[in-house]
Order: structure tokens, then sequence, then C-alpha cells
């Protein structure tokens, strides 16, 4: 048995709207890699027909790390991710608790800085921007641990495969420079075709 809220007892398409902290990613996303690397990001969706969540996630991320004596690399920028997840279960569609399985498109603008020493070119400083854009497949749950008025507080996590889209190399100031690609992206995390993330929210529904 569980307390089914008010919200959830309006038959109108659009329910509620919540917003979500996630505590996990600065925390599990340096610990995952060698490198310093910060990552902050927030999501915000609505709740309508008591099953379908589209949804906004804004972040923050940056990497600085080093390639044995060659390479020198710091990158930092914001990325952003819309999509929608939809509640499989269609025992109690209005519970307050759910299970989300969705897609995400993402895109992030990143200025980095790398030192390049090699035999052609010698020790140079290389500097410039990259885009780039990705898809996820995304999983999880969030449920309800607290509710004060019309107001609810929830827990809850999202696990993510993610897809790279684009293969290009930054654009630099120095062109003639064989540069290597941007190591890190953020809101994907180390440039390779395939990745994986973890997210763990704290979220105010109201």
């Amino acid at each position: 048995m569980f307390f089914v809220p008010a919200y959830a007892k309006n038959d109108s398409i659009y329910q509620a709207t919540q917003i979500k902290l996630d505590i996990a990613s600065p925390i599990v996303v340096p610990a995952a890699h060698k490198w310093q690397i910060q990552h902050y990001e927030v999501a915000v969706n609505v709740r309508l027909k008591n099953r379908f969540f589209p949804t906004l996630e804004l972040g923050y991320a940056g990497g600085n790390t080093t390639q044995g004596d060659t390479v020198s690399y710091k990158g930092q920028g914001g990325f952003f991710r819309v999509g929608c997840d939809i509640n499989p279960l269609k025992k109690n569609p209005g519970s307050p608790h759910s299970l989300l399985i969705g897609v995400r498109l993402g895109t992030a603008v990143q200025g980095f800085d790398q030192e390049v020493n090699n035999s052609k070119f010698g020790a140079r400083e290389v500097k410039g921007t990259q885009a780039d854009c990705w898809g996820e497949i995304v999983a999880g749950c969030q449920v309800e641990v607290a509710q004060v008025n019309k107001t609810a507080f929830y827990m809850g996590w999202m696990g993510r495969l993610k897809c790279l889209f684009t293969r290009s190399e930054g654009k630099t100031d120095e062109m003639s420079v064989n540069t290597p690609a941007v190591i890190y992206i953020p809101g994907f995390g180390p440039r390779d075709t395939i990745g994986w993330g973890l997210n763990y929210y704290l979220g105010w529904r109201f």
C-alpha cells in the first residue's frame, strides 16, 4: 500500500514538475578515472499522463590529464541533454514511485588547452574549441521519501549507455599542428565511441 498523491488523481495531461540534483557524479566520475575531473549537473522533468517524463539535463564538466611526456590536456565547458522517460509499469501508474526507461540526445561545447611535445613540432601550446553530440539509452528509478503539503522529495538513480556521434577533432588556432583529438567531453566522459554513466539524484516535486 502507498499514499496516492493528489496530482495522481488528476485526469489532466500535466501532473507535476520535478527538479533533481545529481550528487553522485562529483564523486563517482573523478573516482572512476585517474584524471583530475569535475562534473556537476541538474535535471528538470515534467510528469505527463502519470507515465511520460520529458526531461532536460544541464551541467558543467572539465578534465585535466597528461599522456606520458607527449600531451598535457585541460578542457572544460557546458553540456545539455534532452529526451523523455517512460514508466513501463502499467499497474498503479499513479504511484509516486517510478521505474524509468528512456533516451537522451546530448550536446557539449568546451574550450581546451593542450601542450603537445613531438619530434616534428617540438613543444607547442594549442588552444581551441570543440562541439560534440551523442545519444544515450537510460534506465533507473525514483522513489518518494517525504511529502509536505503539495510538494514531495525524491531519491533515485539513473544508469546511462552512451554512443558518441561526432568523430572530428577540435578546431584549434594552430591548424598546422598535428594535435590529438580532444580527450575528455563534458557530459559524456573520456572520448570514445561508447561510454557509460551513473547518476544518483535528490529531487523536489512541485
